[in-house]
Parts: C-alpha cells; sequence; structure tokens
C-alpha cells in the first residue's frame, strides 16, 4: 500500500502492528490521536515532551532529546538537566502536525512535566499518583484514591481524577498563580501522609517497595522535573489503554481496561471530560503547605535509609 499523507506529514507503514499485544496498528495510533488531538493539544502545549517510543524489533524507550531529523515545523525548547549537566533539547507538541509527525514515528505515551518551559519554577498542578502492588489491584489503588481525596477534601481542596492507563491512578489539582515549586511538592508529602493517616492498611507512604506491605503507594514526588502522562495519552501496555478522565462517582466502577485506542473515542463522543472535571486552580492551604516541609523528600529519605541498610549488611 502506498505512503499517505496528513496535514503535509507523510505517514508509512500505518497498517503494521503497532507492538506486541496492542490489539492495534499504527494506523490505529495515527487515527486515535487525531481525533482526539483538540483535547489531547491543550495538555501538550507549553511543556516539554518525553514520549515513549515502540519500534520494530527494538525494545521501548523513552526519547526526551528531539532526534537529528526532527522536521523544522516541529517547536522545540531547551532545558538544563541538572542530573546530567547538559541541556536537553525537547519538542514542544502544539499543533496537529507535530503530533501526527510523532504518531508517524510510533510515539505511544506523551509525558509532561507540571510546569511549562516559559515558567519552570511555578507548577500548574499538584498530582497524587496512586500505585498498587500489582495490576490486578486496581480497586485499592480506587480505595486509596478516594482517601487522598478527602485529605484533600479536608484541607479545603477540590480534585479530579483519571485513571494512569497502566494499573493506577492520578489526582489531581489545579494551582493558582504563584505557588512555588517547594511549596507545591511540601503539600503533595503533606497529603500523602494525611491520606495515609485515614486508613494505614490501605496505603503507604513507604518509598522502597519492599516496605509497603501489598499497601497502595502514595507517590508524591511528581513534581521538579518528574513528568506525568497526560489525560487521553495511550499507554503501552497490552492492549493499548489510554488515561482516561473519569468522575469521581464512577471510579468506583470503572477499570484500566474499560478505556482502550479502540474504544476511548466511543466514550467520549465530542466531550472533553478533562476539562470538564478539573476544578478551577486553587491556593495552598499555609498550613498544609508548612506541615510538608516537615516532612522528608520519599525518594531521598528511602536513598539514605537504603545505604543505611547497606552498611548495617555489610557488618553483620
Amino acid at each position: 500500500m502506498p505512503d499517505e499523507e496528513r496535514d503535509g506529514v507523510k505517514l508509512t507503514n500505518v497498517d503494521q502492528p503497532l507492538f506486541d499485544g496492542a490489539d492495534a496498528t499504527k494506523r490505529d495510533l495515527i487515527d486515535y490521536l487525531d481525533a482526539v488531538r483538540d483535547r489531547l493539544l491543550p495538555r501538550l502545549a507549553g511543556r516539554p515532551l518525553s514520549v515513549i517510543r515502540s519500534l520494530r524489533g527494538q525494545k521501548p524507550f523513552m526519547q526526551k532529546n528531539i532526534p537529528k531529523y526532527t522536521p523544522e515545523f516541529v517547536k522545540t525548547v531547551s532545558v538544563w538537566a541538572e542530573a546530567s549537566h547538559r541541556d536537553v533539547h525537547y519538542a514542544l507538541c502544539e499543533d496537529r502536525r507535530t503530533l501526527l509527525w510523532f504518531a508517524n514515528q510510533r510515539a505511544i505515551e506523551y509525558h509532561v512535566p507540571l510546569m511549562t518551559a516559559a515558567d519552570w519554577d511555578h507548577p500548574t498542578h499538584l498530582v497524587m499518583d496512586l500505585d498498587p502492588p500489582s495490576p490486578e489491584a486496581f480497586d485499592q489503588a480506587v480505595a486509596a484514591a478516594l482517601l487522598v481525596r478527602q485529605a484533600l477534601a479536608d484541607a479545603g481542596l477540590d480534585s479530579a481524577v483519571k485513571t494512569s492507563g497502566a494499573k493506577g491512578v492520578h489526582v489531581f489539582v489545579p494551582l493558582a498563580e504563584g505557588v512555588t515549586l517547594m511549596d507545591s511538592a511540601a503539600a503533595t508529602r503533606a497529603i500523602a501522609v494525611r491520606a495515609e493517616r485515614l486508613d494505614p492498611a490501605i496505603a503507604t507512604t513507604q518509598y522502597i517497595k519492599d516496605d509497603r506491605g501489598g499497601k497502595v503507594f502514595l507517590d508524591s514526588t511528581r513534581s521538579g522535573g518528574a513528568t506525568v502522562v497526560a489525560a487521553y495519552s495511550p499507554r503501552l501496555r497490552p492492549g493499548t489503554p489510554v488515561s482516561f478522565p473519569v468522575d469521581w462517582s464512577e471510579l468506583e466502577r470503572v477499570k484500566p481496561s474499560d478505556f482502550t485506542l479502540k474504544t476511548a473515542l466511543d466514550r467520549l463522543g465530542d466531550r472533553d471530560p478533562w476539562t470538564e472535571l478539573l476544578p478551577s486552580p486553587q491556593a495552598l492551604p499555609q498550613d498544609l503547605i508548612d506541615e510538608g516541609h516537615t516532612i522528608p523528600i520519599a525518594r531521598v529519605a528511602a536513598m539514605h535509609e537504603g545505604k543505611r541498610r547497606a552498611r548495617a549488611k555489610r557488618s553483620e
């Protein structure tokens, strides 16, 4: 079959399988992203984009730096990476043509930071990533999400929820202008601790996996340079599920496999539920921020604990 073209983008090998277990072709990916673009692009606009690509004969990989063959119409931004001490040249995906180009590159997952490239010091959202102990434990993730929602409500904050498209859920709180990165991260830690306190039999803030005891991990580290998969993004998982917005009243009646590359559009119709469900931007209560600043950063605390355990093991 000859190559096709949309919006000036040449589309190649469109009828090849997307990846093993995808139950979808590259054409299905392109058609889905094109159909959902008016709902997905606002989630990506202005934010340095990381994608997960799946090329035939290769293991899937995350791409941050744009490749040398990236066309000129793709907008880019350079961000200093402290960990690697170098500039990373990210794409900005803000129009149909760029999205189609990424789709043709077999970019399946679309991940963005909580900040825009224009304002790296002020996140636009507070996010809690709820990670259940296994893919079969989605109901546990839902139970933990309801704890997080309650902890947020107790602090006077409204929230929205979406499936991650993998095994868990993401709880979002849009933030008012001026909230600093440090204060947002602190407030996220405080919410995690308060949610855990509501029912420690369900949820845990233990960063070290072996210490979680089969509970749902309340990941409060989605701040700084960390990214989160965008609403409506496909995931590189069996059946190609999609990260999908869910009303709080419906959360206990859904599962991740309800929303896939082939079913999500029928469920969406002409709606943009993520825009509908997200509350207005909110200021963070000072007591929440203050409490969070007394709580160690989970990743750092886990690193120190790991070193302590290693020393203890050596001394034995």
